[in-house]
């Protein structure tokens, strides 16, 4: 297989994320919306990563920095092009941005039910750390 074109995400690109996500990724967000996709570009342009072959959609991951810490979210394959090497290719360009800007430590957003994605984090080089536990709470308008 032909490696894919990486790019960051544009506000157009948008619909396309989410319609993507639908079909590749694990779980839904309250931030899976139009307006998220587009605040997230606007925040942080450069995070949400994209990977295409062929002017399609075939992989994303969110490389967001906040200055202190590199999170990483929404690694996603569409179904079809699995086991080619496209998580890793798509962490690498993450974990390449992430240095440029200066970061040290990558960490990453996985379920604990999607076993499939342990095993592409893990041979990343990424690894659980069982004392820490994420907490959470939805922000409501005012």
């Amino acid at each position: 297989m032909r490696n894919p074109l990486i790019r960051p995400a544009v506000p157009a690109d948008a619909t396309a994320v989410l319609a993507f996500w639908q079909v590749a990724a694990e779980g839904t967000s309250i931030t899976d919306d139009e307006a998220g996709v587009a605040r997230l570009i606007a925040t942080d342009p450069g995070a949400l990563l994209l990977a295409e072959r062929d002017g399609e959609l075939v992989g994303t991951v969110i490389a967001g920095f906040d200055g202190w810490r590199c999170h990483l979210y929404r690694l996603a394959v569409h179904p079809g092009a699995r086991r080619q090497g496209l998580s890793r290719t798509l962490l690498d360009a993450a974990e390449e941005r992430f240095r440029a800007l200066g970061g040290r430590r990558g960490d990453a957003m996985v379920l604990e039910r999607n076993e499939r994605a342990h095993h592409a984090w893990r041979a990343a080089g990424y690894a659980p750390e069982p004392h820490w536990r994420r907490w959470t709470k939805p922000l409501r308008r005012a």
